[in-house]
């Protein structure tokens, strides 16, 4: 679907934002124009009623959570929250946070070679994580 050059360019400002980030800005935008985002698991339910072509669609997963599920060593904690800080782009109070509620998502629906790369650094950096 080819869109606006305009829209485009918000596309591309909004994908470089953290997850807060936009959180934030789908809720303001929500409330401006008085609309409700829907969830794109509904979006996705959609095609599975017309028939069997879904289910092979559905095998090939080509987008991941990187889930950090925990850390090796207490001592790993700050290793771990820089690497956190890095993904995200949150702030040193928000990647602690995350950091010590673990399990918690670090990233959402992001390629499977980012996927893997994420989780490279955070296990090297002593995170212990899953990919969903």
């Amino acid at each position: 679907m080819a869109v606006a050059e305009k829209v485009q360019k918000v596309l591309d400002e909004v994908a470089t934002w953290n997850l807060l980030e936009v959180r934030d800005f789908v809720k303001a935008f929500e409330e401006k124009f008085d609309v409700k985002a829907q969830a794109a698991v509904a979006v996705a339910a959609g095609p599975a009623a017309g028939g069997g072509a879904a289910a092979p669609a559905a095998a090939a997963k080509t987008e991941f959570n990187v889930v950090l599920t925990g850390i090796t060593d207490e001592a790993k904690k700050i290793p771990v929250i820089k690497v956190v800080r890095e993904i995200t782009g949150l702030g040193l109070a928000e990647a602690k946070k995350l950091v010590e509620e673990a399990p918690k998502p670090v990233k959402e629906n992001v390629g499977k070679a980012d996927a893997d790369a994420m989780k490279k650094k955070l296990e090297d950096a002593g995170g212990k994580v899953e990919l969903k």
